[in-house]
Parts: C-alpha cells; structure tokens; sequence
C-alpha cells in the first residue's frame, strides 16, 4: 500500500562522522533526524519509522533499541549487518537491508590487484626501489592458478569474474554446493572447505561475520592450505584469527597475506603484521571508491522510493543467517 505521509527517517552515524552526501532528496521525502551515540538515538526513535545506518560497528542501536516503538525497517549502507544482528531485532518484525551491489566491483579489483601484486612480487620491487636496487628476479603467473573464494555471494561472484578473466580458476564455498555456476569452476558446500583448502593458491574470505563464520580461519585452517598459498581478507576481520595467522606466516605455514579488516580496528601499531615483508595491508577500503558516500545515499533513496509506493524493498537480508541471500 502506498503511503500518503511523509515518514520519520532517522539517519545513525559514527561519532564525529559528517552527514552523508546527498541528503537533499531525504529531506524532500521524509521528516529527517540525526543520531550518532545511544543518547542521541533514544531521543530520536520514537516514532522513527525507517533509519539509514551508516556506522557498520554501532552498538548503539541494541541499546537503544527500547525506544524503538514505530521501526519498520532499517537500511545499513554496508555489505556486512553483524553489529545490526542483535537478539531483539532478528526475534522482531522489523525488516534490515543492506548495500549489496555497491562495493562489489571495487572489492573484485582490489582482490585481483593484490593477488597480481604477490604473483609479481611488487612488495619487493617497491623496496628494492626504494633502496635504489637494481636486482632481477623471475616472478610467478597468474594464469592456471587455483583462487578459492570463502563466499560464493554478490561480491564472491564478482571476485570470480576478474580473476577467470586472467586465466585464473575460481571455485566457490557456499552453504550449499551447485551442480554449475556460470562464473566459478565449481562452487562448494560449506563441508568440502577444508578438502578445497589444500588445492587452493590463492584463499579469498568474501564471507560475511556470522557465529558460523567467526574465528573460522585458525591454526587449523591455515595447517590445511599449501604452504605457498596466500590468504586474502576482504571480508571481516574476526573471520581470520590473527594470533594464528602471524603465527603461520611466521612459520611458513602459508606464504602470505593480503589484508584490508582486522580482529581489532585500527590495527594497534606495534602489531606484528605491520613489519612482515610477506604481507600487504590496507585500512578497511577495499570497496570504497571515489564517489562511494553518494553512491549509498542514491540506493537508499531509491529503495526508500520503492517502500512508499508499497513495493518490496531490495537487498532484504535474512536475519537468521545474517546477510542478504538470493
């Protein structure tokens, strides 16, 4: 059914963070507040019927959440909901979206590029610059090697498209195995992970932070994968166990890591990863490309646009299983 008045939006941001971009047109379709810390946002949720969540690490919305009286449905502008997924809003009726689609692409190139980066050994011609070395040396190729992805979904598919364009072989891990997919080589179930880990060159996590998935790569997962593969994560930091991995990098266990999220975040300074020459790290921005900010604003009004004309929303996520499925 389509709605007649204007609704309450209110906007959650990170302390101290700006207004999102692009906000005129909220403005023109809805009463608009602004939150940014619980105390804020319990002064804002009554009567609040829709929120646009741009702090993927808040918790101040399952603190708040009692105030939460006319919540119909809230729109996180990340891929990940995890820090959405409290007990009180999967048990309600309250329906979350999430910014599938948006950062696809851009992740897809930054894991192609780190993955051309080891295969060229670019870390060390970068400080072999730097010292002003002229030193030859044979590197490997890309083409025939073996990209597994722990996350067959919208950004796992998008992974696999660039890497099969150098030639590469992507297979897939999903809940559930297909018998073919169109863009991978074969995608697994989630019971063939530690078998496909023992053939991969490359390891990407593309999965999203759920109880099934947190501290799923350990010491166990890492003594499973060849000793000259690399690990890519560009999916949550508490995926990966970072005691472990240092650990086997330090070992030899595996060969490298290419690294954007982290357990803890900003990654403390004196942490080892930051010195190991067998690993390459960025500030959670594997997705974000110039323009990134607008580009979630846009999809939000354009999904608000379909939940007042009475239409389905896109980019549902399935709250038992914590991410948008289909």
């Amino acid at each position: 059914m389509e709605r007649t008045s204007k609704p309450v939006v209110t906007v959650l941001t990170a302390p101290g963070e700006p207004e999102p971009p692009g906000l005129d047109g909220l403005r023109a379709r809805a009463e608009v507040r602004f939150a940014s810390d619980e105390q804020s946002l319990r002064e804002t949720l009554p009567g609040t019927q829709v929120m646009m969540v741009t702090d993927f690490r808040t918790e101040a919305l399952a603190a708040a959440w009692p105030e939460a009286d006319q919540l119909e449905w809230i729109h996180a502008t990340s891929a990940g909901v995890d820090a959405l997924m409290f007990p009180a809003l999967i048990e309600s009726n309250v329906r979350v979206t999430n910014a599938r689609g948006i950062f696809d692409r851009g992740i897809a190139e930054y894991v192609l590029c780190t993955i051309l980066m080891f295969a060229k050994d670019f870390p060390n011609s970068i400080r072999l610059q730097m010292a002003h070395r002229w030193q030859h040396r044979d590197t490997e190729k890309a083409e025939g090697q073996q990209v597994l992805i722990v996350g067959a979904g919208s950004i796992g598919r998008q992974i696999a498209r660039l890497v099969s364009g150098v030639g590469m072989m992507p297979h897939g891990i999903a809940r559930k195995a297909r018998s073919s997919d169109p863009d991978f080589t074969a995608v697994h179930g989630n019971d063939e992970l530690f078998e496909q880990l023992s053939l991969a060159d490359y390891v990407v996590i593309a999965a999203p932070l759920t109880p099934q998935t947190e501290g799923l790569f350990d010491a166990r997962a890492f003594a499973a994968m060849k000793s000259t593969a690399r690990l890519i994560n560009i999916g949550r930091g508490p995926i990966v166990k970072t005691d472990d991995l240092i650990k086997a990098l330090n070992e030899g266990v595996i060969a490298g890591a290419g690294l954007d999220v982290f357990e803890e975040e900003p990654l403390p300074p004196g942490n080892p990863l930051w010195d190991m020459e067998n690993v390459t790290m960025t500030a959670h921005m594997a997705g974000d490309f110039i323009g990134w900010r607008r580009a979630l604003t846009d999809q939000f009004l354009d999904n608000l646009d379909r939940w007042l004309a009475g239409d389905e929303v896109l980019n549902e996520v399935n709250k038992e299983l914590g991410y948008a499925a289909g």
